[in-house]
């Protein structure tokens, strides 16, 4: 399987900007440049990118072990952070910071904390990033 995506640029680093698009269409001519990534301009980002990717990758992940153990979670509620900083003459992916608010009925905490781990380990984005992950996970009773 592939998945495609484009990107277009014109101009220089700090005062050009470019678009990208997604073969599925979820994102069409978006727009990215210094400002939506170093600063608060509408558009998007590399790093936002990534991080919405690694949130439903997971998120994804978790809820196929899960239905392996026979679990059916009612929300799986994934939050990422994508730290990008300096690193030479340029800047580095170092960290992706994932927060999943669960809930599952009749999963223990402890089946529970050890699917976690397994879905952090297996999610083919986490595989990817050459960054520290970290998972903070709450089963919520319900």
């Amino acid at each position: 399987m592939i998945r495609k995506a484009k990107a277009v640029w014109r101009g220089t680093g700090r005062d050009g900007g470019g678009t990208v698009s997604t073969e599925s269409g979820a994102l069409t001519g978006t727009p990215y440049s210094f400002r939506t990534r170093f600063e608060n301009e509408k558009g998007t980002n590399p790093e936002e990118l990534i991080a919405a990717a690694h949130a439903g990758c997971f998120s994804m992940t978790m809820a196929f072990i899960l239905q392996g153990a026979a679990y059916t979670p009612t929300e799986l509620d994934v939050d990422a952070a994508v730290t990008i900083e300096p690193e030479g003459a340029g800047f580095r992916i170092s960290r992706s910071a994932l927060t999943l608010r669960a809930q599952v009925p009749n999963l223990d905490q402890a089946t529970f904390a050890r699917m976690v781990g397994d879905a952090e380990k297996n999610c083919p984005v986490s595989k990817v990033l050459n960054a520290a992950i970290t998972v903070d996970a709450t089963l919520i009773s319900t």
